[in-house]
């Protein structure tokens, strides 16, 4: 590997880090929003759906960070050999939510256990890539 092969791979790595630094702050706000939800939901009142959205509300911050993080990502990958062709333009559509407007707390419930479920997706596939990146640098 050469000199200019491993700043990019390294490039790539801190990318990735990034990444799933966001990417991990928001699924632990969505996983806090939903606890909160559920309280909410069996009569936890006025506070708890306060928390519960403050919740969201940090968790829609995340993933928008977590969204540039990405496209961070994706351009260093161009750079790195072999990895010109890997897209990851669909996890830069799941910080799209809209949690407002919903008038039932299950429906909220519904949306914050569809974007877990996307954040997870997510952190697998950025760690998978910055394991095969961090194999090269040995």
């Amino acid at each position: 590997m050469t000199e200019e092969q491993r700043i990019e791979t390294e490039e790539a790595i801190a990318a990735a880090d990034e990444a799933l630094y966001h990417l991990n702050g928001a699924k632990k706000y969505l996983k806090s929003a939903g606890n909160w939800g559920i309280y909410d939901m069996i009569g936890g009142g006025f506070i708890s759906g306060l928390i519960k959205h403050g919740k969201i509300e940090s968790a829609e911050e995340e993933i928008e960070a977590a969204k540039e993080a990405l496209e961070t990502f994706a351009e260093e990958l161009r750079d790195v050999s072999g990895y010109s062709s890997v897209h990851i333009d669909s996890f830069l559509k799941f910080g799209d939510l809209v949690f407002d407007g919903f008038l039932m707390d299950a429906l909220v419930q519904h949306e914050i256990g569809k974007a877990k479920a996307q954040c997870d997706e997510a952190i697998n596939y950025v760690e998978r890539i910055r394991e095969e990146l961090t194999y090269r640098l040995r």
